[in-house]
């Protein structure tokens, strides 16, 4: 699974960055001409910088799943992997859609963030000492 959670860290990270470039240089000018434009663009801003520090993460659940072969890091991996799509991607969509429903979606994706992070724990104390 280690190969899988940096491949998959790797295509996060870029997208991550080319959505944040986006956002701040083509979405800001077609947002800024809308009444909820602002509020928008921070949706779009938070999904970003989530995604990008959840890219990060998923390269270390790759790296704790190589070091202890334990469940819990792919469990973490798995985890951020879907966090990322749910809170990120509802985001994304809400952001450029304006359907706020969506945003039903977006707790269910900090949930998996924050399981992600408490299995990254997990996997730590699963380390061998030293």
């Amino acid at each position: 699974m280690e190969r899988f959670f940096f491949l998959l860290s790797g295509v996060y990270g870029f997208l991550a960055v080319a959505l944040g470039a986006f956002g701040a240089h083509g979405l800001k000018a077609t947002l800024d001409a809308e009444a909820d434009g602002a509020l928008r663009l921070s949706w779009w801003q938070t999904g970003a910088q989530y995604h990008l520090a959840h890219a990060l993460a998923l390269a270390l659940a790759a790296h704790l799943a190589a070091r202890t072969g334990g469940v819990a890091a792919t469990v973490a991996g798995f985890c951020f992997a879907g966090g990322v799509l749910f809170f990120s991607g509802s985001l994304y969509v809400m952001t450029v859609t304006g359907v706020r429903v969506l945003g039903m979606v977006t707790p269910f994706g900090g949930l998996l963030l924050l399981a992600g992070w408490g299995a990254v724990a997990v996997a730590a104390l699963g380390m061998a000492k030293g």
